[in-house]
């Protein structure tokens, strides 16, 4: 697109004048024009896709572990937000289930040995108290028989028979009950109680981790946005990357040629001062057409831009560019 140039004329001029006019109205397109495209390519530009990075929750930043323009790895630390209270939740969270898995383990053993043999014991002296009233009952009835003792005597000897076998009945279904272990209910419910302490340590767990965020793939710093000591709110980014993978050329085509444009399609991007081009593969063409841009960098004017580079190079073919950065496109190997 050319940059257009407006000029008043008050009045007629004569001819001559009027051809001077023309004149230097074509030095200044020619001089100030951007021509769409250059010798068998495109123009165009680099184009970013940012990560910002932040956590869920809110906290003054302790820690800023990268400076802009830095180039991190997977899993390198970004930064670290305070985290006092979540870890006092953490271990809270920790003693808890350790005390719900106990009290579970409890229940599933039933009682300790020492009460089930205190209770083996206390049968054992009501099965010989039943034993003795048993042979008494039988005494009484012969003397009964003799008529020796009376029929009250008789009743009450029969009483405590009664009662002897009763105990006996008691102390063997509580010591039965001992050696199963706690009610079915019971049980489940102290399963309940760990499930949800396990549950409660699970959140306590993922509240600490998210004080600190990591970088989750290799990527340049492009910039951090607050600074060791300030407030971060839940959610607000701390730091920017810009994967090598999220750099792309942008560049425009004729509405007459995109037709010959295909995805997977390969094209050749020319940088300044690079001498070799860097391919790249089309992952992209817009479904609608737009004017071109009122700004298209040329060869004229590319050299009036500068850049401030905080970086130094890196192997990668992506890491050595910039967003924004002019390119000229080719199609093709």
């Amino acid at each position: 697109m050319k940059t257009p140039v407006y000029l008043q004329v008050p009045r007629p001029r004569p001819v001559s004048r009027r051809i001077a006019v023309l004149g230097l109205l074509s030095a200044l397109l020619a001089a100030t024009g951007c021509r769409e495209r250059t010798a068998g390519g495109y123009q165009g530009y680099l184009e970013a896709e940012f990560i910002y990075v932040g956590a869920p929750l809110a906290g003054r930043l302790t820690r800023l572990a990268v400076t802009r323009g830095q180039e991190v790895k997977a899993g390198d630390l970004l930064f670290e937000l305070e985290q006092t209270s979540e870890a006092a939740a953490v271990a809270e969270a920790e003693k808890r289930l350790a005390q719900a898995n106990a009290r579970l383990d409890n229940l599933r053993k039933g009682r300790r040995p020492t009460e089930i043999a205190a209770l083996a014991a206390q049968l054992q002296r009501a099965e010989a108290s039943l034993r003795w009233a048993e042979a008494d009952l039988e005494r009484r009835r012969r003397l009964l028989r003799d008529d020796v003792i009376s029929a009250a005597e008789l009743d009450l000897a029969q009483a405590q028979r009664d009662a002897d076998a009763a105990q006996v009945e008691s102390l063997r279904a509580e010591l039965e009950t001992a050696r199963l272990g706690a009610r079915e209910d019971e049980i489940r419910a102290a399963e309940a109680e760990v499930a949800a302490t396990a549950a409660a340590l699970e959140r306590a767990r993922w509240a600490l981790d998210n004080k600190h965020q990591i970088a989750q793939a290799d990527a340049r710093v492009h910039d951090t946005l607050y600074r060791e000591g300030e407030f971060v709110t839940g959610g607000m980014p701390v730091v920017s990357l810009l994967p090598p993978a999220n750099l792309k050329a942008r560049f425009f085509v004729p509405e007459g040629e995109v037709a010959t444009l295909r995805i997977g399609g390969t094209v050749q991007v020319r940088v300044d001062g690079r001498p070799e081009p860097v391919p790249a593969t089309i992952s992209y063409v817009a479904t609608q057409a737009e004017y071109t841009p009122p700004v298209i960098y040329n060869q004229e004017n590319r050299a009036k831009l500068v850049f401030m580079v905080e970086a130094v190079i890196a192997p990668a073919d992506a890491r050595v560019l910039r967003a924004g950065q002019p390119v000229d496109v080719k199609v093709g190997r």
